[in-house]
């Protein structure tokens, strides 16, 4: 229970620490958690390549297969990494320990991010497209929409290494600084990325792998965004009917009203 309130803590918190930022726009990612392609792909991108650091302690991999339309033998051969049971939730596969000891401390939970950032799934897409070579950081990369960020860029091999291109600011006539159109990077505006190492995947084919883990992480955020989706046309109905079943009673009653 302990761990449950900090995550719940941490997710409330997160828009006030991270939101007051927004000096970088965020992308819309256009995501569709009713695509279940999607949603397996963003699943396997994420167990792959998240997870080794982070966890999502508030999702089971039986839920998973049961949403995502995967049998148990596909999950437990695909997606768990890290040992677990089927009833298990997504636990990470750096220990404690070790994380304390490379990174200083433990990466956070990943489970409700998509809900904790005030731009959404939105956040995560820019934010996972945004990385660029720094070599004045001793992890060598940065992120504007996350400046000083400690995570590297751990997908660097399909999008590439990019380099981003800034312009001074301008001012106005008072001597004071203008705001920047496309967001800020340091102290300069933000001109454009710019591939300086191509990677294994073109722009689009990455904005489409960054898209899936978006759209899954959007999913792990709330679940029940699946039944109640279900749900919602026969409540719908329901509601159809029931207005009309009053609509008939009401005309009885006052039949005879004169």
């Amino acid at each position: 229970m302990t761990k449950f309130f900090a995550t719940m803590a941490l997710a409330l918190a997160a828009p006030v620490a991270f939101g007051a930022a927004g000096k970088f726009p965020t992308e819309a990612a256009a995501n569709n958690i009713g695509d279940q392609a999607s949603l397996q792909r963003g699943a396997a991108l994420f167990m792959n390549y998240c997870a080794s650091c982070h966890s999502a302690e508030m999702i089971r991999f039986s839920r998973i297969a049961r949403d995502l339309g995967l049998s148990e033998e596909q999950v437990m051969k695909n997606l768990n990494l890290v040992g677990a049971k089927f009833q298990d939730t997504l636990q990470v596969a750096m220990t404690r320990e070790d994380a304390a000891t490379w990174l200083g401390a433990a990466p956070p939970d990943l489970t409700l991010t998509a809900r904790a950032k005030h731009e959404g799934a939105d956040w995560i897409y820019t934010y996972l497209k945004s990385f660029y070579v720094d070599e004045a950081r001793p992890i060598g990369w940065n992120n504007p929409l996350l400046p000083g960020a400690s995570m590297p860029h751990v997908l660097w091999e399909y999008q590439g290494v990019q380099r981003v291109v800034t312009e001074p600011r301008q001012k106005d006539a008072q001597g004071r600084d203008l705001p920047c159109r496309k967001g800020e990077v340091g102290n300069a505006c933000f001109v454009r990325f710019e591939i300086a190492q191509p990677g294994l995947m073109d722009p689009e084919e990455y904005s489409v792998a960054i898209r899936d883990i978006s759209n899954f992480m959007e999913y792990i955020a709330e679940p029940a965004v699946m039944e109640r989706r279900r749900w919602g046309i026969w409540v719908v109905l329901f509601l159809a009917f029931f207005t009309f079943l009053a609509w008939l009673l009401k005309a009885e009653y006052w039949r005879d009203v004169h």
